[in-house]
């Protein structure tokens, strides 16, 4: 069973509250827009780190990230972009790798909003973790928590970190 922690779009700021939440996980999953390598080295100090690069990410963290991201979790296929959109209304690259990999979790981030949902017809959960920076127009910074033990995702919490 891993225990995983999910963030996006932090805009070059991390802050303690994040920090204490990887303490209790396996592994650190961001879903783009780190901001600056700062967040990335601070990150991968603490857990293994998985994630993809955002649209405001330049070329140091395009080096060491890519633009999709397909790997297996336990049993459990994991399909991540950062500008993916939402089931009925995925983003064209999105809807290619989906169609291509066939995940059973597909995680985006770039709206600044919290979203899990069920795709019926792509059987899968999608997860955007919403915006853990301060930049932005979302009111409340917010990451999800969950396990994946087999084939099973379960233990989903949304963590609220505060007001921007």
């Amino acid at each position: 069973m891993k225990k995983i922690l999910l963030l996006s779009d932090t805009h070059s700021y991390i802050d303690d509250r994040v920090l204490d939440y990887t303490q209790n996980c396996d592994e650190i999953w961001h879903c783009g827009d780190f901001g600056s390598v700062k967040v990335v080295e601070v990150l991968e100090r603490i857990k293994p780190l998985r994630g993809v690069y955002g649209n405001i990410d330049g070329h140091d963290i395009k080096a060491c990230f890519p633009e999709v991201l397909v790997f297996e979790c336990e049993k459990v296929k994991v399909l991540m972009i950062h500008i993916g959109g939402y089931p009925k209304r995925y983003s064209a690259l999105a809807k290619k790798e989906l169609l291509k990999y066939k995940p059973q979790l597909f995680i985006s981030g770039h709206s600044h909003i919290l979203k899990i949902m069920y795709d019926k017809d792509f059987n899968l959960l999608h997860l955007n973790p919403g915006a853990a920076g301060k930049q932005g127009w979302h009111k409340m910074r917010t990451m999800l928590r969950f396990c994946i033990d087999n084939e099973e995702i379960k233990d989903l919490e949304v963590i609220e970190l505060g007001a921007k």
